[in-house]
């Protein structure tokens, strides 16, 4: 806390992140809500998250703001289509969301407790536009995507065959038409949106 409260005052600090994981006894929202508004780099600051939710403001969490804008890149269709979020993280699943819903896409967040009704595939299976942030490899089984979607692989598991997302990537790739790999995917993008957050925070 000394740390962040010292950068937040230091005019040569123009941004702060909070690297995970972090050492055992330290809590990541804390020490996230310390940080002043104004040099929230992520975009995880309250203040901005409930700028997402009101569908304004000048920065967004990075991963959730990478996977909107590869989404619009693409020119994937998101008006009226079925979206839905597997994942309901403060930093990924819950403000792409809301992002999501700013872009008017009919959006379903799934969490665990949907896989434990057993209901997790029947929602992957009706997506147009899916995106997975879950941090369990394979997942989503490449069988339920639906033909022609849309699929974001936002996690990043690290196998004994390697780093790996949460979807089946070999199988699902000849279901959907697009879909990001694991590594090198929405993680480039990510930090992209974090350089793009603080050239908005010093010009605010």
């Amino acid at each position: 806390m000394r740390v962040i409260a010292r950068l937040n005052k230091d005019a040569a600090a123009t941004g702060i992140i909070l690297q995970m994981p972090l050492p055992a006894g330290l809590s990541a929202s804390t020490l996230r809500n310390a940080i002043a508004p104004e040099k929230d780099a992520e975009g995880v600051h309250p203040l901005h998250l409930g700028e997402v939710v009101l569908g304004s403001g000048l920065v967004a969490p990075c991963t959730a703001a990478a996977c909107l804008e590869i989404l619009k890149d693409y020119e994937v269709p998101l008006r009226g289509r079925e979206a839905v979020v597997v994942g309901h993280s403060e930093i990924v699943g819950k403000p792409l969301a809301m992002m999501l819903l700013k872009e008017f896409a009919t959006t379903t967040v799934c969490h665990i407790a949907t896989s434990e009704a057993g209901q997790l595939e029947a929602h992957v299976r009706r997506a147009d536009v899916l995106v997975v942030a879950v941090g369990r490899a394979g997942l989503i089984k490449g069988e339920w995507i639906k033909e022609g979607a849309a699929v974001l692989d936002v996690g990043i598991n690290r196998c004994a065959s390697g780093i790996v997302g949460d979807v089946v990537f070999e199988s699902a790739s000849q279901r959907a038409a697009w879909i990001t790999p694991v590594p090198g995917g929405v993680g480039p993008v990510a930090v992209a949106m974090l350089m793009k957050n603080t050239v908005a925070l010093v010009q605010k």
